[in-house]
């Protein structure tokens, strides 16, 4: 796989000269798109330039040595051709990765959808608590969270709850928490203390808006209600819920967060574009592992991306086939390294697949 770097050079300049260009604000998806290619590239460019000074720094310094004759000043250019020598691979390393393509995604704010699957009570028990360790890990990256819908059990647990996640680069910190997560345990019903399997989904959808997706309203189909959440006074004397399908694709969304018929509609829209738009990603990618967005499964214990194994403290994902212990504490915010596990993971996959890089 050849790249000319110097072209992307030229290409950044470009970019850089568009959005100086006071015309380009007339359209605001043109200025996304720019403004996303650009930041996109910035790395590399700059690694790139970098990485010309450092080996034209040691081609002139081999220059210098041939034609030096003071020993002292000889002994000053070795050192400095060694030094270079040295760092000049790990800066190729580090370039190789910042060519790698990028998720146009990964900027976005998000909204969160974890739904109880097969397990009834435990289930929903389990969905509770990894719905409460995502709010709080993203709580504690500085994340802003707002919860949007949420239906609990009898108990209290969680059936299904919806949340945003907002704030840069909340969908690269999340996106590979997409899929069917299985949990082993022992409820605390359970008289002979056999262990139970039970497994819920994770959906991540990056939270898009008019600019990149359009949507017919002719194609949508929109009906009110009235709330149910219990405590809520007065909350059942006036049709604010929501619910909105959208006929093409058969989508549909619930919405019943405030008293204002409004607001509800207009959080409902935004997840339905979301929907949509993750909808229409995995058709495009739905042969890439990275950029599967809503492809959750059923909810059946056989298809999953990752256990808890409460009886044996291990959590295993299963893409990486990698284990993790201290299920207390990944259960009460710490998720970062397997998140982090699953990013190097990724990025070795796509360095693997590359040919050759020539620079």
């Amino acid at each position: 796989m050849k790249f000319n770097l110097d072209n992307l050079v030229n290409e950044f300049q470009e970019l850089e000269n568009k959005l100086s260009d006071p015309d380009i604000f007339k359209d605001q998806k043109k200025v996304r798109e720019v403004a996303s290619r650009k930041k996109s590239i910035e790395w590399a460019v700059n690694l790139y330039k970098d990485y010309k000074k450092a080996n034209d720094a040691l081609v002139e310094n081999k220059t210098m040595l041939d034609a030096e004759k003071d020993e002292e000043m000889r002994e000053l250019l070795k050192e400095e051709i060694r030094n270079l020598e040295d760092n000049i691979p790990e800066m190729e390393e580090k370039l190789k990765v910042s060519l790698l393509p990028r998720d146009p995604n990964d900027d976005r704010n998000i909204i969160v959808e974890v739904r109880a699957g097969t397990g009834g009570d435990e289930a929903a028990l389990f969905a509770w608590e990894l719905s409460k360790a995502y709010i709080m890990f993203a709580e504690a990256e500085w994340f802003n969270v707002e919860i949007t819908e949420q239906t609990l059990s009898e108990w209290g647990w969680v059936k299904e709850i919806i949340f945003e996640v907002k704030g840069e680069w909340a969908y690269s910190r999340f996106k590979y928490e997409s899929g069917v997560h299985r949990v082993q345990r022992i409820p605390e019903t359970e008289s002979k203390w056999r262990v139970h399997t039970s497994a819920i989904t994770v959906a991540i959808m990056p939270e898009v808006d008019e600019i990149d997706i359009e949507v017919n309203e002719a194609d949508v189909e929109m009906s009110f209600c009235r709330a149910s959440w219990a405590g809520w006074q007065h909350v059942n004397k006036t049709d604010s819920a929501v619910n909105l399908r959208h006929k093409p694709t058969w989508i549909t969304v619930f919405c019943q967060d405030g008293r204002s018929q409004h607001k509800n509609r207009e959080k409902a829209r935004n997840i339905l574009r979301s929907r949509i738009y993750a909808h229409e990603e995995e058709k495009r990618n739905k042969e890439l592992w990275e950029a599967r967005l809503a492809q959750v499964g059923s909810g059946d214990r056989s298809e999953k991306i990752r256990t808890y194994n409460f009886p044996q403290d291990r959590v295993t994902d299963h893409r990486i086939w990698q284990n993790f212990s201290g299920i207390p504490y990944i259960m009460m915010w710490r998720l970062a390294p397997i998140i982090d596990a699953l990013a190097v993971a990724d990025q070795q996959a796509k360095l693997e697949a590359a040919w050759r890089w020539e620079i």
